[in-house]
């Protein structure tokens, strides 16, 4: 086993950033969502959604950034292409969506699809003892679930 300059497995740690990479693809594709749907939301919830969704991607805005240099701390170099982004992406991607239950049902679809590769991240990374990549996937986990429970009351399901 070779490790690299974080004592990590360097096969395990290629592993874990191509994921990583898959991560960032859809969350990218996940942020561009959420300014759509602050840009084109309309109707009597106006006001409360669209400072909602401009905290989400504000958020989202962060958290690429977080993945990216995650990337690059293992050793490996972020994508960083829309032609990138949206070869490898799952999280459906919202066009011309201005309706507020549209809009919140693509946030608890997208979240859910991130979600499902964070736990494969968060499972190899603590296989690989990669505590910086685990604690992170931790922390979006926690804050994903979060939301969901949130946008689901909201759309009373």
């Amino acid at each position: 086993m070779t490790l690299n300059s974080l004592g990590l497995d360097t096969k395990k740690t290629k592993e874990i950033a191509t994921d990583l990479n898959h991560l960032l693809a859809n969350f990218q594709i996940y942020y561009q969502n959420l300014r759509g749907i602050h840009w084109n939301i309309k109707g009597k919830r106006f006001f409360d959604l669209h400072v909602k969704f401009e905290e989400l991607y504000t958020d989202a805005n962060i958290k690429v950034d977080e993945i990216a240099e995650r990337v690059l701390t293992l050793g490996e170099t972020p994508l960083h292409t829309f032609e990138d982004y949206t070869a490898v992406a799952q999280v459906p991607v919202g066009k011309n969506i201005s309706k507020d239950d549209l809009s919140v049902r693509l946030i608890v679809d997208s979240l859910t699809e991130l979600l499902k590769i964070e736990r494969l991240i968060l499972d190899k990374s603590g296989d690989a003892n990669d505590e910086g990549t685990n604690s992170m996937m931790s922390d979006f986990i926690t804050e994903q679930e979060k939301t969901i429970w949130m946008m689901n009351a909201w759309l009373d399901e």
